[in-house]
């Protein structure tokens, strides 16, 4: 049975790169300079470090660059508000989305279900399955989520024949 997976993760080494680069245009841009400014990642949260909170918003700024730059949708980013640690320095953590939400799943389940295709879900943990008898009923399926789901990046992945 044809089936694929309905996913919601962002390149994880597209991240890693969007970070390191992030963080070298920033030590070595003038209107940073003597500044902490920096991000900090650990596995699917990261976190910006500023002097003030304009500043907060300039590496914001550059970082939102240079993931588009790099492939990596920005709404895989959920962003928390900025916090104080000490004197005015900021922080503020951003979290990478990994894993369709249990919500969002149940969702494109009944999407799927009152589509009445001839195809089966199933909510696999952090994934939602799709199996159908045909590849034209899962491509029908795929552009159905596709036009349906526009808040979420999704990526359709594991397809087996």
């Amino acid at each position: 049975m044809p089936s694929f997976d309905i996913a919601c993760e962002a390149n994880a080494v597209e991240v890693k790169n969007a970070i390191e680069q992030v963080n070298k245009e920033v030590s070595n841009r003038f209107d940073f300079k003597g500044s902490d400014a920096r991000i900090e990642q650990k596995e699917h949260e990261l976190t910006v470090f500023a002097d003030d909170e304009f500043k907060l918003g300039q590496v914001r700024d550059v970082m939102n660059a240079k993931f588009a730059k790099r492939g990596v949708d920005l709404r895989f980013l959920v962003i928390d508000k900025p916090e104080k640690i000490g004197g005015d320095k900021m922080k503020q953590k951003v979290t990478v989305k990994n894993g369709v939400e249990s919500e969002l799943a149940k969702r494109i389940v009944k999407m799927v279900k009152d589509a009445k295709l001839k195809v089966t879900t199933a909510i696999q943990g952090d994934v939602v399955r799709v199996t159908g008898a045909k590849r034209d009923t899962l491509q029908e399926a795929i552009a159905l989520v596709r036009a349906g789901v526009t808040d979420v990046p999704l990526t359709f992945q594991n397809f087996r024949d």
